[in-house]
């Protein structure tokens, strides 16, 4: 089982973790997500969890004390692998995926105003992650993209044969998928995948793998420039 705790300033925002194939691998026990809101371990007599900037600079900053008191109380001898989710980051892969899905259990901290002290960073997390190159209001929905692409990886979560084909399994994306009617507005499904032959029908998966890959990945960089 692959055990979750998030550490938000906003509980609520975690709903949708409720629903769906988590919702299953909660019920079934693959997986467990715990919600911890960290302002309860405040020690400023209003619960005040951040202050401002010594950089000049718009926003305030949340502080070290809140965020390293929650750490002990929840993991204090830092068995778990330990997670700031921040724009300012790696970007998030497949590779990074499938390994986050071997640990028993990961603690993620969800940033919040202008960020994080650097400080609380450095000396109790184990890993920054972005999930793009963009920036959103806090780390709550970076968390819930991390939990769900992971947690697919969970053992019993999903068929295993659903994760041969997909999008950057080898470095490839996965190719156009049809179902019926054979036709739609015009539109056809391709003959090979009506052929019952086998062998075409996965060359045509390969090539078709191939275009979508080319004209998605392989010219990023084009666009870029």
């Amino acid at each position: 089982m692959l055990h979750w705790t998030i550490m938000t300033l906003f509980p609520e925002m975690f709903a949708p973790l409720q629903s769906s194939i988590l919702a299953r691998a909660t019920k079934a026990e693959k997986i467990k997500i715990d919600l911890v809101n960290f302002r309860e371990y405040s020690t400023d007599k209003h619960r005040k969890v951040d202050d401002y900037s010594f950089s000049p600079g718009a926003g305030l900053v949340l502080t070290c004390q809140p965020i390293a008191d929650c750490l002990q109380a929840i993991d204090p001898d830092h068995r778990a692998h330990r997670i700031f989710m921040t724009p300012a980051a790696p970007v998030l892969n497949q590779t990074k995926v499938e390994t986050l899905a071997h640990y028993q259990h990961i603690i993620i901290l969800c940033g919040h105003y202008e960020g994080v002290d650097q400080r609380v960073i450095d000396a109790c997390f184990d890993e920054v992650i972005s999930i793009g190159k963009f920036v959103l209001t806090g780390g709550e929905i970076p968390a819930m993209v991390l939990i769900d692409a992971v947690s697919r990886y969970v053992e019993g979560v999903i068929n295993p044969a659903s994760l041969c084909d997909e999008s950057y399994v080898g470095d490839k994306l996965e190719y156009p998928q049809y179902t019926r009617p054979r036709e739609w507005q015009g539109r056809m499904v391709p003959e090979v995948l009506l052929s019952g032959n086998h062998a075409a029908i996965q060359k045509w998966k390969n090539a078709a793998s191939n275009v979508v890959t080319q004209k998605y990945i392989k010219g990023e960089g084009e666009n870029e420039r």
